[in-house]
């Protein structure tokens, strides 16, 4: 086949176990189906870092049948374009619920954070199809002592951003949650932005969060919490730009190049759908492509050089 859409809840061989199996002997495109309840969004996270292209919830009796159909059918149409590679994971020896894509117990060193002052550096990453996997190799190969904060905006919807805060925070040296309002910048900080909001950054440098109409036909946009932090801070803003479908972040990434400050795309060899990094970058707003493997240390560099160390 050309797609795969794929339940977790099965008989004999779950979801992701069977979605593990995929991804490493017959590499391609997969869409999940999703519960709503908490385990299924833990659940869901975890088959996205695994290799599944993106997913759909399943409805609810409450729910637009034709319209939970619609959104499936073009989930599958934009993941037959995706770029699909070989996982190398272990094939599990344990049963699939405790096994398979499961993050490992959280360490047990302390994660320092300190305030953020006006003029350290702030890195907004973000991306959207093919995005938690990219989160879950890039955020946690940021180092603990990353003079920055950092700030991620994910396309996804309300109730899955949580899991993916919690799963990244276990993953990295520095901490992650999920944004809530009142929240502020800080120093060895990751703020996820919760799905189903746009966040900002208001007046008092702190969170806010709004559900004003989709940008580019998500919440949260990429580009409305990116130009916040440029009104706020101005070229202290690194952009990254990862994998993703359309051209959110683009508007953002152009405004902050003309001001001087520095845009990072990922390259197309890395992305799952290369949409977004590619609408920056024919927008003449990206410094520099790079691959996936690489962008930790470029942000690294450019903080350090920002702060003129």
């Amino acid at each position: 086949p050309d797609v795969v859409t794929l339940d977790v809840e099965m008989p004999h061989l779950d979801g992701l176990s069977t979605l593990r199996q995929i991804m490493q002997r017959f590499p391609r495109p997969v869409v999940m189906l999703s519960s709503m309840t908490r385990e299924g969004a833990v659940e869901t996270i975890q088959a996205l870092t695994l290799g599944a292209v993106d997913f759909v919830t399943k409805p609810g009796s409450n729910t637009n049948i034709k319209q939970v159909m619609q959104e499936a059918s073009q989930k599958i149409i934009r993941a037959a374009g995706a770029r699909i590679k070989t996982t190398s994971l272990p094939m599990p020896m344990q049963s699939a619920a405790v096994a398979v894509g499961a993050a490992p117990a959280a360490p047990t060193v302390e994660k320092r954070v300190t305030p953020h002052q006006r003029n350290d550096p702030i890195v907004l990453i973000g991306t959207s199809t093919g995005g938690p996997r990219a989160l879950n190799e890039l955020i946690p190969a940021l180092p603990a002592n990353l003079p920055a904060a950092v700030v991620v905006v994910q396309h996804m919807p309300a109730g899955f951003t949580h899991s993916l805060a919690e799963r990244l925070n276990t993953l990295s040296k520095l901490k992650v949650k999920e944004a809530e309002p009142g929240d502020r910048l800080a120093i060895g900080q990751v703020l996820l932005a919760p799905g189903g909001f746009h966040m900002i950054f208001d007046a008092n440098m702190q969170v806010a969060l709004n559900q004003n109409p989709t940008v580019h036909g998500v919440r949260p946009a990429v580009d409305v919490t990116l130009i916040s932090l440029i009104q706020r801070f101005g070229k202290s803003v690194i952009a990254a730009i990862l994998t993703g479908m359309g051209s959110d972040g683009t508007n953002g990434a152009s405004l902050l190049h003309s001001m001087g400050g520095k845009v990072i795309t990922e390259h197309e060899s890395t992305c799952v759908v290369w949409g977004m990094p590619r609408s920056v970058t024919e927008a003449g707003a990206s410094d520099m492509a790079v691959p996936l493997p690489e962008i930790a240390g470029q942000i690294e560099r450019l903080v350090k050089e920002q702060r003129g160390v």
